[in-house]
């Protein structure tokens, strides 16, 4: 077996120590099961070999851009080509396309839901092959035994009383029900197979009316195929067919219907042959099945849903339909996974499908499991959105009842996404994208609890995520931009220091805040080297400003977010950083918030105390929005307060509240002065404010009053007109800037 085919049609794992690679494997063991489950015309390694490009093929088609369940269909054909026709070497084919094909042969698709809904097809497609073939190869074997039945008839006419025993010998002997009628429908003569077939004696059959026989849901479809033959419009029909047993019961057939003509063309009678298909056409709805149900819940599987869902949202002939969606997901399904056991955690969705099952039946509604702890409920033909609603609130309420499995009294909760669509001009993907949107905001918004889908959220959301997914090329290109806010000496207007601050110029939004893409940076984990990149940046600006004006030094001060500071690897990136820009460490402040800093573990501390060591300056940023634990504050290797803006910002106020704004920021610059720390206001806007905060000792500040974020060379300019004090010309009331 060529490895290098495998590769290309497959993609598979690797040789094993038999030195086979997984599509050879197996086709090893299909050909091991073929030979232990039915008869083997040809020999095992032939089979093998047979099965190995059947293997192949099958890879190809799930691994094809446009998918096609036709490969599968030529797979079943080829089964029956190849004598392996037994039922049970077809029911083993299709457990191991479901369990075994894509880890053996596949393992890169194991996890992918595109790859497993494929299996699901080419599962079907392949049934569907296999008893094709077996009918048309048991259509060709009727097909002989009718030719030597009208041999043998034929001969009776020419040879009299040996044709005739020669035809009384196929036609009594043969194994598959055969009946001669009339044009009018009478039974003139039936072999025993056919009587039993039908439960009946041989002269009970004759001058039966055909058409008594027939299943009343089959009866108008098969007389009228009939009625058209016995009139000269074909030669012969075949169909599959219920007739019932005299017990009662039904039996399915493979019928084939020939007319017999006379010698000048007028129709003569009909000759039927009768095959009982019955197990085979149960196998073939119990496969039905399995592809289109969960076999743990026994609810339609994500394959049904769609096919159920693409049918309602495909009505043209009425505009106005409207379709709910309920996609529910249960809260916390991994830690009873995790805590109680696999077994318990399937138990526990059994229940819920159940339940779910059971609360919302009605006209036109599907329950469906689509993998996991994930369910989704179709209401088609929806009245509007009270009613998908209050399903999905029923929902909620059987979910949420408690669960006795073993010994385990279980509560859980599940998250709804609530959708109503307008079946006319949306697809069933657009239709379950807002569906999983609405359900993470569910999530987000608390767990159990629905949430109804909201186009301009949803609008939203795309845009937030389409920048998250934007974030690491922009940093690629260059789009990043690091502006400097001055911060102000108070006692003499001095500047003494600035803090970097980024935007994003993005090419189709123009100029983005912080606000926009820094939360988005911290979730996608792009912080750490947006933050590096940042922290260059500044130091290799401020050390210039160090060399062209060393008269007037000023530091830097870089934030560092939470995740920065966690990182194992920040004391060295900082330590590297100012070895490659030649910035001196008393010129760097990094700022990071109360939060940051009270991570567990210790690690922020651990990496705080390592910094000061370097002789990097370190600032709390916003103090007093979180969790101001003085006790932890006492610890920390801190030079810097900076007091959030809501304080200084409540100072502007006349009245009680800006008195007790000015006393709290009274104390905490006491606090801080105990501590031997330096105190930096934010968000000065005022020369009120900016008096005020002299009065209290405050060291130093920064906000709208003393300038707001500008580009490095407007800093340069400022520096290089000499001593650096700012005016205050911002005004007292012009609006806040600078915001990160």
């Amino acid at each position: 077996m060529p490895p290098s085919d495998v590769a290309d049609a497959g993609g598979g794992a690797g040789p094993d120590s038999s030195g086979l690679d997984g599509a050879g494997r197996f086709a090893r063991d299909w050909a091991a099961a073929a030979a232990r489950l039915g008869y083997l015309r040809p020999s095992v390694a032939e089979t093998t070999d047979v099965l190995y490009r059947h293997t192949q093929r099958l890879a190809a088609a799930v691994r094809a851009p446009s998918f096609s369940d036709q490969i599968g269909r030529d797979v079943g054909r080829g089964l029956v080509e190849g004598h392996l026709t037994d039922p049970a070497v077809l029911d083993w084919s299709v457990r191991a396309l479901s369990e075994r094909f894509l880890p053996l042969v596949l393992p890169d698709l194991v996890d992918s839901p595109s790859a497993r809904e494929r299996i699901s097809h080419l599962q079907g497609a392949l049934a569907e092959g296999f008893s094709r073939a077996l009918r048309h190869r048991t259509f060709d074997q009727q097909s002989s035994i009718r030719r030597a039945a009208w041999t043998a008839r034929d001969a009776a006419e020419q040879a009299l009383r040996d044709s005739e025993a020669r035809f009384r010998a196929v036609f009594t002997g043969a194994a598959l029900g055969i009946g001669i009628a009339d044009l009018d429908g009478r039974m003139i003569e039936v072999n025993q197979a056919f009587a039993d077939l039908l439960g009946y004696s041989v002269d009970e059959l004759r001058d039966v009316d055909v058409g008594a026989l027939f299943h009343p849901d089959d009866a108008s479809g098969t007389r009228q195929l009939y009625s058209e033959l016995i009139k000269g419009k074909h030669d012969s029909v075949r169909m599959e067919n219920r007739y019932f047993r005299r017990d009662g019961s039904s039996v399915w057939t493979d019928l084939a219907v020939s007319l017999i003509r006379h010698d000048d063309g007028r129709p003569r009678f009909t000759v039927a042959m009768v095959e009982d298909i019955t197990d085979r056409y149960e196998m073939q709805e119990r496969l039905r099945f399995q592809a289109e149900h969960d076999p743990l819940t026994g609810l339609p599987n994500r394959t049904l849903f769609f096919d159920r869902l693409s049918r309602a949202l495909a009505a043209p002939d009425e505009p106005d339909r409207r379709i709910g969606l309920c996609f529910l997901d249960l809260d916390g399904f991994k830690s009873i996974n995790d805590g109680l056991g696999h077994d318990v955690g399937d138990q526990l969705l059994t229940v819920v499908a159940r339940r779910l099952a059971d609360c919302v039946a009605g006209p036109g509604h599907l329950v469906a499991r689509m993998g996991g702890d994930e369910f989704v409920i179709l209401v088609d033909r929806c009245a509007g959105t009270p009613q998908v609603t209050a399903v999905a609130q029923t929902a909620l309420t059987a979910v949420g009842a408690p669960i006795h499995i073993g010994d385990h009294q279980l509560t859980v909760s599940a998250s709804v996404g609530v959708v109503m669509s307008p079946a006319a001009g949306n697809t069933p993907t657009e239709v379950m994208k807002a569906a999983d949107t609405t359900l993470y905001w569910a999530k987000a918004e608390g767990r159990g609890r629905w949430a109804l889908f909201d186009p301009v959220r949803a609008a939203h959301h795309v845009t937030r995520s389409a920048l998250a997914a934007a974030l690491p090329a922009a940093l690629d290109r260059g789009e990043f931009v690091v502006e400097y806010q001055p911060i102000t000496r108070l006692p003499d207007g001095t500047i003494t220091a600035v803090e970097a601050l980024v935007r994003w110029q993005h090419p189709e939004l123009g100029r983005l805040g912080p606000d926009r893409f820094i939360g988005l940076a911290e979730e996608t984990g792009l912080i750490v080297r947006l933050g590096r990149w940042v922290l260059e940046r500044s130091c290799r600006q401020a050390n210039d400003w160090r060399v062209n004006f060393p008269r007037q030094p000023i530091a830097v001060s870089v934030n560092l977010s939470a995740r920065q500071v966690s990182d194992p690897q920040i004391v060295g990136t900082v330590a590297g950083v100012l070895t490659r820009t030649g910035l001196p460490a008393d010129l760097l402040q990094l700022e990071l918030t109360e939060s940051a800093l009270m991570a567990p573990g210790g690690e922020p501390l651990r990496a705080l105390r390592r910094l000061a060591g370097l002789g990097v300056r370190l600032a709390i940023d916003d103090f007093g929005t979180g969790y101001s634990n003085l006790a932890y504050l006492r610890r920390l290797p801190i030079h810097v307060l900076k007091l959030a803006g809501p304080f200084v910002e409540g100072m502007r106020a006349a009245g009680p509240d800006g008195d007790r704004d000015e006393r709290i920021v009274d104390a905490l610059v006491r606090l801080a002065h105990a501590l031997d720390l330096t105190v930096t206001a934010e968000a000065v806007e005022t020369r009120q404010q900016a008096t005020r905060l002299v009065a209290l000792g405050c060291d130093q500040a920064q906000g709208r009053y003393f300038g707001g974020p500008v580009p490095p060379a407007e800093i340069t300019a400022l520096l290089a007109a000499g001593p650096v004090v700012p005016d205050g010309s911002a005004g007292p009331d012009g609006p806040a800037a600078g915001a990160r």
